[in-house]
C-alpha cells in the first residue's frame, strides 16, 4: 500500500498502471482489492480518483494516529529493515519522452561542432596577436553613425592576493566613497558595480546622506548594479545550489536596502563560462549578459563570423524559452589595453591612470598623454579608429568599450584623469559630424538597451539578426597551450569542505523553517529564531563568498585560503548547532518543555572537526545502562533506507527503535592506524528507514544482552597483533582474489587491493573496471603548472610500489570493504549489503596526502571494457550534462574538464558513472577510461598574478561512487546528440552521496527528556524526479530578521529512462512534474504558495496563490510559501 499512498495525490497516467509490488502485511487484502479495482477501472479515471481520495483520507487518519516506529514495513524484531519483495521504480512512460526528444533543438552554433571546426593553430595575428587585421571604409557610418558606450567599472575580488577585509580596508571602501563625490560632479558620468559582498560591508559603515546619494545615483541611471550576486562566482567548480544561494543573498540585500533589481549579467573574470549560469540569470529575470574569459581560438572564430553576440540557449531546451542575449568580449583581457579595440599599444594610451609619473605605465612603451586643445584631434582620431575596428567584429553599429581593471578608481586623481580626459575626447568627437559617431559614458544596460533598439529597427521580420548558440566555454586557454584546467582540482580540501557546508546549510534551512513554524504555533520563546536566523544569514554569506572565482577555485594566496577556510569552518560549526536546536524542537513530545532544557546543544552532531584544515572525525558516544537518544535526520525529499554508523565506548552496545524493539547491528573495529585497533572505541552500524525531510528516533545503551554481528577481517601483506574481540585472519599468499558482493554486484580485487572487475548479478556479465593511481609531472619548459594552469610533462606515469601494499578486508552484516594502504593514498572501496539505492553503487574513499611531493599531481584512473571511443560526459555545476570529445589535435591538458558531481562513459550496452562529492578535474584520454585528478602540489607561480605555487596541501578526503548501469535499446546514432541525461538512480545516488543522513546524539542522558518516535513533515516522498533544492526562510523587509515566508525552490530533473530500474529501493514514482500543494505537507498547512522568479526579484504578472505545482523537465522554480 506504501507506493499507492505515495502516489495517492498524483494524477494517474492515461494508460493502465503497471502493478507495483508491495511489502506483505495486514494491509495486503485491501491492496489486492485496490489492484483488482484498478485493473477493472483503468479507463475510468473518475472512479479511480474517488478511490484515491478515500485512500488519502485513510492515510491522513493514519498520520494522526500513533505512528508505528517500524516505518512502513511490518517486520519482526531483529529482521533487517527491508521490504520482503523487490521494489521497482514506477516511472510513467510520459515522463520518458523528454529525454528522448531533447537535443533536437535548432541552435545555429553548437560548441561541440565549433571545436571540430577550429584548427587551434595559433598564428601571429599582428597587433591583435591572437586575431587578425581589421580594416574598414571611411564612409561605412554615413547612413548610421557609430554609437559608443564607454563603461567605467572596477573589478573587486572578494579575496585573492589579500583577504576580503584587507581589500575592503585598503581599497574598496575608497572606491565607493570617491564614487559618491565624483559622480555628483557631472551628471554625464557613469559607474557600475557587481559584488554585493563589498557593497553591503560599506553600506553598514556609512551615514544616511551617503546612503541617499547612492539611491539618487541609482535612480538617475548614473550608477548601475550588474548581476548583483554576493560575488562574481566561478562557473566550473561551483554547485548550482550555491550559485542560486549567492544570487538570492545579493538580490535580497538589494531589495531591502536599495530597492533595485539588476537586469544585466557581468562576468568578466571567471576562468571559463557555463550555460548553467546563463540559465540561472534567465530564470532570475535577466535578459542580457556578458562574458570574457573564453579560449582565444574561439574568440577569433566568433569574431570572423560575427557571432560574438548571440542568444545562449540551453542544450536541453526544445523551444527557445531559455534564450538569453550574451555579449562575448573579443580580446585577451578586460583591462583597458584590451577593450577599446584590437591594438593594445594604442588602447593603453587611453588608460589615464598610466599617465607619466604614476605608479605604472604601458608595457608597449608609449604612455598616455593628457588631452588638451593641441592634441585632442589626433588623439580622438586614434581612439575612434580603434572603436571602428572593434565594431567590425559585431553585427550592429553599437560599441561597448569597458573602462576599468582590478580595484580601479580608488584615488580621486584617477577619477579626475579618466573622466575629464574622456569627456574632452567625447565633446570633440560629438561636435564633428564628419566622424559619424555618438559617444558617451554608459552602463552595461545603456549598451544593451541601445543594442535592442537597433536589433528591432533592423529586423526584416520577427527573426533577430543574432545567432542562437548552445554549449559551454570550457576549458579556457588565454594563450599558447596554457589551459586553465589545473584550477579544476587546486586546493581540493576546500572544494570538499564547500560541499559539506552546502549539505549542512540546506538541512539547517529546512529544519529551521519547520522549527520556526512550530515555535510560533506553540509560542516557544526559548527557540531563538532571530539569532538563529542571523547565524543562517552569516552561513549563507560565507558560503556565497567562497563561490568567488579565486576562492573555490583554489587560486588565492595561502593566508587568504586560510581566511576562507576559517569562515567555512566557523559556519559549519554554527549550522551543526542550528540543526541540533531545530531537530530537538521538532522531535520533542511536549513542545512546551523546550523552554526548560538547558541548551548547551542537547542534541550533538556526530561528526566533529577540530580546525579549518583538519578532516572531520566521529565522536565517541560514552555508553551506560541509562539509554540515550540517537536522532537520525534525512535531508532528502525521498523516503530513504540507509546504513548509519556511530562510534561507541563499549562492545556491548544495543540500539532500539523508539518503541523499544532491538535493532540488528554490525560491530566493526575502529582503527587507530592501518594495523592497530582502538581498545576504547567500536563502530556500530544499523539500518534505518527515515521519512523524507524527516527525523527518526532510536535509543542506545550498554546491555549484557546485546548481540551484535561482529565484522570479520582478513589482512593481506601484513598483520595485526592485537585482535581484540574480532575474528582476524592474516594472509600472506598473494595469488587469491579478494571478493566483495551484495545482491546487486560482485567485486573482484587483485592482490594489491585494487578493484579489477565488477560482475552484474542481474545477468552474470563480467565487466573490467580497474582502479589505478598515477602521477603527472610538470613540463621542463619555462612555463610550468601552477594554481591555474595544468602543463604536464606528457602522459601520466603509473603509481609504483615496490612491495605489495597492506590490504585490510572487512566482511560485515550491512557493509563490507577493502582498504589498501599506499604511501600517498588510503584507498577504501565499500559495498553496502542493503536493498536500498546505496547497495547499487560502489563507494570509493581516498585519503590523499602528497605533502612531501614536488611538482606532482596524483590521479585515480578507472579503466573499463566500455567502448566509449573519444566521447565522455561531464556535469556542469551539478545541474546538467555536457557531452565532451577528447581531441588529439589538442594538448592533453585541454582534454581535462570540470566535474562538479559526475562524469560518465558509455557504449550501446552500458554506462559507467563516476559520482563525486567534490569538484575536481576529469578526463577520458583513452576509450573506456575515466581519470580524475585528486590533488596537485606545485612549486612555482604560473604567471597569472598569484605570485606563488600551491604547496599548502592538506591530508584530503576525496569521496566517490562508481555506478555501472545496463542500458536498454540504444541507437548509437543518437549518441551524437549535444545533450545527455543521467538515470534516475544516478541522480538520487548523487544526492545521497552529497547529502548523507545526519546523526545526532543526546550529549548526556536526560531522564526526563521525551521524544516522539519520528518527525515526518511530508505526506509522502516527492516524485522521484523532483528535487527540493532549498526551503529558505525569507528575510523580513524591515530588520535583518526573518519573515513568515520561505522560498521553496524545486528542480525537476531530466533523466534517461533507458536503464534497468528494477528493485532500486526507491519509494517514489514520477508524475509529469505535478504536485498538489495541499498534499505536500502532513504536519503543516500551506496558507499561501505564490510563484516567483528564481531569486525572488520578480513576481510573474499573474502571480497568485496556486493549488497545483507544475514543473517542466530541467526547470528550477521558486515559490514564496507560507506554512502554518
Amino acid at each position: 500500500l506504501y507506493l499507492m499512498l505515495d502516489r495517492g495525490h498524483l494524477d494517474y497516467p492515461k494508460s493502465p498502471r503497471r502493478e507495483g509490488s508491495f511489502p506483505q502485511g495486514q494491509l495486503s487484502m485491501l491492496q489486492e482489492k485496490i489492484d483488482h479495482l484498478e485493473r477493472l477501472l483503468a479507463e475510468n479515471n473518475e472512479i479511480i480518483s474517488n478511490i484515491r481520495d478515500s485512500v488519502i483520507n485513510l492515510s491522513e487518519s493514519v498520520e494522526d494516529g500513533p505512528k508505528s516506529s517500524q516505518g512502513n514495513f511490518s517486520q519482526g524484531a531483529g529482521s533487517p529493515l527491508l521490504p520482503s519483495k523487490q521494489l521497482s521504480l514506477v516511472v510513467d512512460p510520459e515522463d520518458c519522452s523528454f529525454s528522448l526528444q531533447s537535443g533536437s533543438q535548432n541552435s545555429d552554433v553548437q560548441m561541440l561542432d565549433v571545436y571540430s571546426l577550429i584548427p587551434f593553430d595559433n598564428p601571429d595575428g599582428g597587433v591583435w596577436k591572437q586575431g587578425f587585421d581589421i580594416s574598414y571604409l571611411f564612409n561605412e557610418w554615413d547612413s548610421k553613425p557609430l554609437q559608443v558606450f564607454v563603461v567605467p567599472h572596477s573589478h573587486n575580488d572578494p579575496g585573492w592576493l589579500k583577504t576580503f577585509d584587507d581589500y575592503f580596508r585598503e581599497m574598496t571602501q575608497y572606491i565607493f566613497n570617491n564614487m559618491v563625490i565624483k559622480l555628483k560632479e557631472d551628471s554625464r558620468r557613469k559607474f557600475m558595480w557587481s559584488e554585493i559582498s563589498y557593497l553591503s560591508k560599506w553600506w553598514d559603515t556609512i551615514d544616511k546622506p551617503k546612503k541617499d546619494a547612492i539611491k539618487s545615483l541609482l535612480q538617475n541611471g548614473q550608477f548601475e548594479i550588474v548581476t548583483g550576486g554576493w560575488v562574481m562566482p566561478d562557473e566550473a567548480a561551483a554547485h548550482y545550489f550555491a550559485l542560486i544561494d549567492q544570487l538570492i543573498e545579493g538580490h535580497q540585500w538589494l531589495e531591502k536596502n536599495l530597492g533595485v533589481k539588476p537586469r544585466s549579467g557581468w562576468s568578466i573574470d571567471p576562468f571559463g563560462h557555463s550555460p548553467t549560469m546563463a540559465y540561472l540569470l534567465k530564470r532570475a529575470g535577466f535578459s542580457h549578459m556578458l562574458i570574457q574569459r573564453v579560449h582565444y581560438a574561439i574568440k577569433k572564430h566568433f569574431a570572423l563570423h560575427k557571432t560574438l553576440e548571440f542568444f545562449w540557449r540551453q542544450s536541453w531546451d526544445l523551444g527557445s524559452g531559455t534564450d538569453i542575449f550574451c555579449h562575448m568580449m573579443p580580446f585577451y583581457s578586460y583591462d583597458i589595453p584590451h577593450t577599446c579595440g584590437p591594438d593594445p599599444k594604442i588602447c593603453c594610451q587611453f588608460d589615464f591612470k598610466r599617465l607619466p609619473g604614476g605608479r605604472f605605465g604601458c608595457p608597449w612603451g608609449v604612455p598616455p598623454e593628457t588631452i588638451h586643445l593641441g592634441n585632442v584631434q589626433k588623439r580622438a582620431e586614434m581612439l575612434l579608429d580603434q572603436y571602428r575596428k572593434k565594431s567590425k567584429l559585431f553585427r550592429t553599429t553599437v560599441v561597448l568599450a569597458p573602462l576599468g581593471d582590478d580595484f580601479r578608481y580608488c584615488e580621486r586623481t584617477e577619477w579626475d584623469h579618466q573622466y575629464k580626459n574622456y569627456q574632452l575626447l567625447f565633446d570633440y568627437m560629438n561636435s564633428h559630424p564628419e566622424y559619424n559617431v555618438k559617444i558617451q559614458f554608459g552602463t552595461l544596460s545603456d549598451y544593451f538597451d541601445a543594442l535592442d533598439k537597433e536589433d528591432v529597427a533592423i529586423r526584416k521580420n520577427s527573426q533577430s539578426m543574432f545567432p542562437v548558440l548552445s554549449g559551454d566555454f570550457f576549458t579556457y586557454a588565454d594563450r599558447d597551450d596554457h589551459y586553465w584546467s589545473g584550477y579544476f582540482t587546486s586546493r581540493p580540501f576546500y572544494k570538499r569542505m564547500d560541499r559539506i557546508l552546502e549539505s549542512h546549510l540546506r538541512a539547517a534551512e529546512i529544519l529551521y523553517y519547520f522549527a520556526l513554524k512550530q515555535a510560533q504555533k506553540y509560542k516557544i520563546s526559548k527557540f531563538l529564531s532571530s539569532s538563529h536566523y542571523m547565524t543562517l544569514t552569516e552561513a549563507r554569506r560565507n558560503l556565497g563568498l567562497f563561490q568567488h572565482h579565486d576562492a573555490i577555485t583554489g587560486t588565492a594566496k595561502d593566508w587568504v585560503v586560510v581566511d576562507y577556510g576559517t569562515r567555512l569552518f566557523h559556519s559549519l560549526m554554527n549550522l551543526k548547532k542550528i540543526i541540533g536546536y531545530s531537530a530537538l524542537l521538532l522531535i520533542l513530545k511536549d513542545k512546551n518543555s523546550y523552554n526548560s532544557y538547558s541548551f548547551d546543544n542537547l542534541l550533538d552532531m556526530d561528526l566533529k572537526q577540530n580546525s579549518q584544515s583538519s578532516l572531520p572525525q566521529k565522536t565517541i558516544i560514552t555508553l551506560s545502562a541509562e539509554p540515550r537518544y540517537l536522532v537520525v535526520c534525512n535531508p532528502s525529499e525521498q523516503d530513504r533506507i540507509s546504513v548509519v554508523s556511530v562510534y561507541v565506548s563499549s562492545p556491548t552496545a544495543q540500539v532500539s527503535s523508539a518503541s523499544g524493539k532491538p535493532v540488528e547491528i554490525q560491530m566493526s573495529a575502529v582503527w587507530n592506524t592501518a594495523s592497530t585497533i582502538s581498545q576504547t572505541a567500536y563502530e556500530i552500524s544499523f539500518l534505518v528507514q527515515i521519512p523524507p525531510l524527516g527525523l527518526k528516533v532510536y535509543t542506545i545503551l550498554e546491555s549484557a544482552s546485546s548481540d551484535p554481528h561482529l565484522a570479520e577481517y582478513v589482512l593481506h601483506n601484513g598483520n595485526v597483533k592485537d585482535k581484540g574481540i574480532f575474528n582476524m585472519k592474516n594472509v600472506k599468499s598473494t595469488d587469491e582474489d579478494i571478493i566483495l558482493e551484495n545482491s546487486f554486484v560482485k567485486l573482484r580485487f587483485g592482490p594489491s587491493g585494487l578493484m579489477e572487475e565488477m560482475i552484474n548479478k542481474e545477468d552474470g556479465k563480467r565487466h573490467e573496471v580497474k582502479v589505478q593511481f598515477s602521477w603527472y609531472g610538470t613540463t621542463s619548459k619555462k612555463d610550468k603548472s601552477g594554481a591555474y594552469l595544468f602543463l604536464p610533462d606528457g602522459e601520466a606515469k603509473p603509481y609504483i610500489y615496490t612491495t605489495l601494499p597492506f590490504v585490510r578486508v572487512q566482511h560485515g552484516r550491512f557493509y563490507s570493504d577493502v582498504t589498501c594502504f599506499l604511501e600517498h593514498v588510503t584507498h577504501r572501496v565499500r559495498l553496502y549489503n542493503i536493498q536500498g539505492i546505496d547497495g547499487q553503487s560502489v563507494e570509493v574513499s581516498n585519503i590523499v596526502d602528497i605533502r612531501k611531493e614536488h611538482n606532482r599531481e596524483i590521479a585515480m584512473r578507472i579503466s573499463s571494457s566500455i567502448n566509449s571511443q573519444n566521447r565522455f560526459y561531464t556535469d556542469l555545476n551539478g545541474y546538467q550534462i555536457q557531452p565532451r570529445m577528447t581531441m588529439s589535435k589538442l594538448p592533453l591538458q585541454a582534454n581535462v574538464y570540470p566535474m562538479t558531481t559526475m562524469a560518465y562513459i558509455q557504449d550501446a550496452k552500458h554506462r559507467l558513472t563516476l559520482l563525486s562529492a567534490q569538484s575536481l578535474g576529469v578526463s577520458s584520454l583513452k576509450s573506456g577510461q575515466i581519470e580524475v585528478i585528486m590533488d596537485r602540489r606545485l612549486m612555482q607561480d604560473d604567471n597569472r598574478g598569484l605570485e606563488q605555487g600551491v604547496h599548502d596541501n592538506k591530508v584530503t578526503a576525496n569521496l566517490f561512487r562508481i555506478l555501472l548501469e545496463k542500458r536498454s535499446v540504444v541507437n548509437m546514432e543518437e549518441e551524437k546528440k549535444s545533450v545527455s541525461y543521467p538515470s534516475l538512480v544516478s541522480h538520487i545516488t548523487s544526492f545521497f552521496l552529497n547529502h548523507p543522513v545526519f546523526t545526532m546524539t543526546e550529549k548526556i542522558p536526560v531522564p526526563t527528556l521525551q521524544l516522539l518516535g519520528e518527525f515526518s513533515p511530508l505526506l509522502s516522498s516527492l516524485p522521484c524526479d523532483i528535487h527540493l533544492v532549498n526551503l529558505r526562510t525569507i528575510q523580513s523587509k524591515v530588520d535583518g530578521k526573518h519573515s513568515d515566508e520561505a522560498a521553496l525552490i524545486l528542480h525537476r530533473k531530466g533523466f534517461d529512462c533507458r536503464f534497468s530500474s528494477r528493485d532500486t529501493g526507491l519509494l517514489c514514482s514520477t508524475t509529469q512534474g505535478k504536485i498538489l500543494v495541499q498534499k505536500l505537507f502532513s504536519m503543516f498547512t500551506v496558507t499561501s504558495l505564490i510563484p516567483s522568479s528564481l531569486s525572488l526579484m520578480h513576481s510573474p504578472p499573474d502571480a497568485r496563490n496556486i493549488s497545483e505545482i507544475n514543473l517542466s523537465p530541467m526547470e528550477i522554480s521558486t515559490f514564496r510559501i507560507q506554512l502554518r
